[in-house]
């Protein structure tokens, strides 16, 4: 699977990456992936790499698909619970994807708040290279908001 994008594979279940490109779609679905998630809004892009353009990829490769914007403005509540609901109404494994698959982790680890324990969210994020120090209080308050 050489057309694969390099990426980090923070559980089982959810891997992040750079910025995928349609030809990639192809290899994601052979490896069993079974959702996209752009994490990357189209503003940041050049033509070609939008969302809509990786979309008809990933839905022609049969991946399922969803735009869940990370601006470097902040992740807003509102953000956290659509990315929720896509790692939860959406068959995984699960891909995500941004500039440099920062905020694909991040954005993870803050919806995972609550149904996974905040040492193993964060040891993934450590594994995968991401440090995030002030990452843990959120997730703390999150989780227990759930």
């Amino acid at each position: 699977m050489s057309n694969l994008p390099p990426m980090v594979h923070l559980t089982d279940d959810f891997s992040a990456a750079p910025q995928v490109s349609a030809e990639h779609m192809a290899a994601l679905a052979a490896a069993g992936y079974r959702t996209v998630i752009c994490n990357r809004p189209d503003a940041e892009v050049a033509p070609g790499e939008q969302a809509a353009d990786i979309e008809a990829a990933a839905r022609a490769a049969g991946l399922d698909f969803a735009v869940v914007e990370v601006t470097h403005d902040g992740i807003t509540p509102e953000t956290i619970a659509a990315q929720r609901r896509a790692l939860t109404d959406l068959p995984g494994p699960h891909f995500g994807y941004c500039r440099a698959g920062f905020r694909s982790s991040v954005i993870w680890a803050l919806a995972m708040a609550g149904d996974r324990p905040t040492p193993e969210i964060m040891a993934a994020l450590a594994r995968a290279g991401f440090a995030a120090p002030g990452l843990e209080q959120r997730i703390e308050a999150l989780a227990a908001e759930r």
